[in-house]
């Protein structure tokens, strides 16, 4: 870590800064973890993951991708406290991920697959909000509830919320939203782009009801609907708001359960999101995936032993951090400490925030996961994408929502990838199977053309293999990728010759030509191009 770069650092981690703490909130609300808990993620993602990351510019946190497993599980343990024990699981998994250096894995799930998840967790994240939105989020018991009550056949309990709006509650989430929405606009964008719009409509939410309050107005937030942290009037009252595991729950096969899927679905997020962070850097550095499982796994044992929730790398704070121009690892570090002085000196404003104002960012960051486009793009880019997306959305929602099967609500993510991924194969094993291209790096010879030819059926199973392939081929090569033959390419391998043409080829002198790929599925017309430069 260097002090280099610290004016380029510091404003950049004041802007992660601004992003995260809504965020941090947000998704605590959403996990239905005390919002101390997403404070914790936030600081740990920052400082320590920060410090062992290979990645100069991703930010780590508590991630909207987990929430709903997170809901589910502690809904399905029913003690907070040993849920943290599958936090650990998940970090000690992530450490023996690294070690077995399998920080490629992600290559090995289709794009398909990992969306049909996203989106399924963006509409689970919409679905679990609509409650606090309308303001009824507790029933006569003290309990929260569900938008779809899992366990009642009383169906009419699903428009319950629309029959209980508190008006002031259902207003601060509708303002909040349109907030969001202006803000997003280039005309106010451009001119305020290093400030968030959820933290503007955070800051416009509070003070809305104080205005509430200070006029009796009957629109005013009561407490149950607002966020609670404890203020700690000494250090050592401080560290007590710290929930430590029972460690009990390391012998309870539904932590370990749990755990492994946390594991599992954190290190694909946290990959995916590493690999859109170095193609947006800058810089064009390339992270070490195995490093960066192992900072993840630490920092979510860390997390789990203090009672933190879930951590992964984050795209929206890593691409916040990269537009505003940090240079190295110290601005993520210093945004995890902003985190902590805030949670340390200012928990009394952070207590004024109205939980429909958390559920309206919560709305957006859903509704981005599981946009139209996403279903659309989905259909153009042909069958063996649009029907291993379908199968993994429809498992997911129909567990996880509806409670189709009742005794493993809460594992439908994990359920519904693998259905996903069985349908992927299936739909693969049902065309040719043959090998993927024909280069034989023994018999090449220095100062040779390299020509690369694919055979008839490129598969995404194909895909870590031909990546190694363009990876290392030398510096001022030319070489030909010939397609010529080929009958079908998958969407994430064109993804990749397209990366290596445009982005990785030129930064290594390297002149790519593409033959034959305007005869497949009329791809775009940047595929139709002969030479890269």
């Amino acid at each position: 870590m260097t002090f280099k770069y610290l004016k380029n650092d510091l404003p950049s981690s004041i802007v992660v800064f601004l992003v995260a703490l809504p965020l941090c909130l947000g998704i605590s609300l959403a996990s239905g973890a005390p919002f101390f808990s997403g404070i914790i993620s936030g600081i740990i993602g920052g400082v320590v993951i920060g410090l062992l990351s290979g990645s100069n510019l991703s930010v780590s946190g508590p991630a909207a991708g987990l929430a709903a497993l997170v809901l589910a599980a502690i809904t399905n343990i029913g003690d907070f406290r040993l849920f943290l024990c599958a936090v650990v699981i998940a970090g000690i998994i992530q450490v023996l991920m690294s070690v077995a250096k399998l920080g490629g894995i992600a290559n090995y799930f289709p794009s398909s697959v990992i969306k049909g998840m996203l989106t399924s967790i963006g509409i689970l994240i919409i679905a679990k909000q609509i409650p606090h939105a309308f303001g009824y989020d507790k029933d006569e018991k003290g309990n929260l509830t569900e938008l779809f009550p899992f366990g009642n056949e009383d169906m009419h309990e699903l428009f319950q919320p629309l029959e209980h709006i508190e008006l002031g509650v259902f207003l601060i989430c509708l303002i909040s939203i349109i907030i969001m929405i202006v803000w997003d606009k280039p005309f106010i964008k451009k001119k305020v782009k290093f400030i968030p719009g959820a933290l503007v409509a955070v800051i416009v939410s509070i003070l809305l009801n104080e205005i509430f309050i200070a006029a009796g107005n009957p629109l005013e937030v009561g407490p149950d609907h607002l966020v609670t942290i404890k203020a700690a009037g000494s250090a050592s009252e401080f560290f007590s708001f710290f929930t430590f595991p029972d460690f009990n729950g390391f012998l309870n096969s539904k932590v370990i359960m749990t755990g492994v899927m946390i594991a599992i679905i954190a290190s694909l997020e946290t990959l995916l999101s590493i690999e859109a962070v170095d193609n947006i850097d800058p810089e064009r550095n390339v992270t070490n995936t195995n490093r960066e499982l192992l900072a993840q796994g630490i920092g979510n044992s860390i997390s789990g032993l203090i009672g933190g929730i879930p951590i992964t790398s984050v795209i929206v704070r890593s691409s916040a951090n990269i537009n505003s121009g940090a240079k190295t690892k110290l601005s993520a570090i210093l945004h995890g400490l902003l985190l902590l002085l805030c949670v340390i000196f200012i928990p009394f404003l952070l207590n004024k925030i109205p939980l429909s104002s958390l559920a309206a960012i919560l709305f957006l960051t859903g509704y981005k996961l599981c946009k139209i486009s996403v279903f659309t793009k989905m259909f153009k880019n042909g069958k063996y994408q649009y029907i291993p997306f379908f199968v993994t959305v429809g498992v997911i929602l129909a567990i996880d929502l509806f409670g189709v099967y009742k005794p493993v609500k809460g594992e439908g993510l994990l359920i519904g990838v693998i259905a996903g991924l069985i349908a992927a194969i299936g739909a693969i094993l049902h065309g040719n199977l043959k090998n993927s291209y024909y280069f034989h790096r023994d018999k090449h010879k220095t100062g040779n053309a390299i020509k690369i030819n694919l055979s008839e059926e490129v598969s995404f199973l194909n895909k870590a293999s031909i990546r190694e392939t363009l990876d290392h081929i030398p510096e001022n090569s030319i070489v030909e990728i010939n397609a010529f033959t080929t009958n079908y390419i998958d969407f994430d391998v064109l993804e990749l010759i397209k990366e290596f043409r445009d982005i990785k080829a030129p930064l290594k002198n390297i002149t790519c030509k593409l033959t034959g790929f305007k005869d497949i599925y009329k791809i775009e017309n940047d595929f139709n191009v002969q030479s890269a430069h």
